[in-house]
């Protein structure tokens, strides 16, 4: 399960974007400029969570039972609880 938050940080100066792992009571910085960076989004599912996968259109499907949306990674679905079918390849 991860605990830690997911977060799109950001390059003030040159705009360069990474999604990291977050802390929130830690400063990161670019490694490459060595400035601060700055938080612009976090990213869906948001911890704690058993998913690895970020919510997007090609990382989900429908459960089979409640027709909720779910992530692919998941073998339960976290809306009803109930074992959702496997994903086809």
């Amino acid at each position: 399960m991860r605990l830690l938050q997911k977060y799109r940080m950001r390059t003030p100066s040159t705009g360069r974007e990474v999604i990291i792992l977050a802390d929130p009571d830690k400063v990161y910085v670019d490694r490459e400029t060595g400035e601060r960076l700055e938080p612009v989004a976090q990213l869906l599912p948001l911890a704690p969570t058993v998913s690895e996968l970020p919510w997007a259109l090609e990382n989900l499907r429908f459960c089979g039972h409640c027709d909720q949306l779910a992530q692919k990674d998941l073998d339960d679905c976290p809306w009803c609880g109930e074992r959702m079918d496997p994903v086809a390849h």
